[in-house]
């Protein structure tokens, strides 16, 4: 069968290109889209499952790790866990030879109660040395303190005698048992 009329090709042609079109937006742009899809899926599979295996890899060690840090948690106990950190600000003092005016505890919890700090506010004096030994005596503690902030200023004009004013948060795990 011959087309013998131009107008019968034209018809022809655009059928088939509306053809194309109806299944290029039904068929190939949803496979295309999905493919994408699947191939990002593909690749963070491939990297959860590389991270999956260094964490693998470096289980025995942060098994250690977790079972150090439970050890070093203050007491599930609000009394004896200030008691503690008022006993190691009173150790640490006395080592670096500093004035400690006040000291401020203050609990807070988290929403799912995993977990409770205690924030202390800690005001200090001494010279450039005692206080840098102080920061030093409480950085090196095992204890699971974290010192958040540090301002010192100087309480004289040739600044020899300076001003500590120290936040620092202890951990108390609440599910962690007392073992002391």
């Amino acid at each position: 069968m011959q087309i013998k009329n131009r107008q019968q090709l034209l018809i022809i042609v655009a059928g088939v290109a509306f053809g194309l079109l109806i299944a290029d937006a039904l068929v190939f742009s949803p496979l295309t889209k999905a493919w994408r899809a699947r191939s990002v899926r593909i690749a963070d599979l491939r990297k959860q499952v590389d991270d999956g295996e260094k964490l693998l890899k470096r289980a025995d060690a942060l098994t250690s790790r977790w079972a150090q840090m439970q050890q070093n948690v203050l007491p599930n106990n609000n009394s004896k866990a200030e008691q503690q950190v008022l006993g190691k600000f009173d150790d640490w003092s006395r080592d670096a030879r500093i004035s400690v005016n006040s000291i401020t505890p203050q609990w807070k919890s988290d929403r799912d109660d995993k977990y409770r700090t205690l924030e202390c506010r800690v005001d200090a004096a001494g010279s450039v040395g005692t206080l840098a030994r102080f920061l030093y005596n409480v950085e090196r503690d095992p204890m699971a303190l974290r010192i958040e902030s540090v301002e010192i200023t100087s309480r004289d004009k040739d600044g020899q005698n300076l001003s500590l004013g120290m936040q620092i948060s202890g951990l108390v795990l609440n599910t962690v048992e007392e073992k002391r």
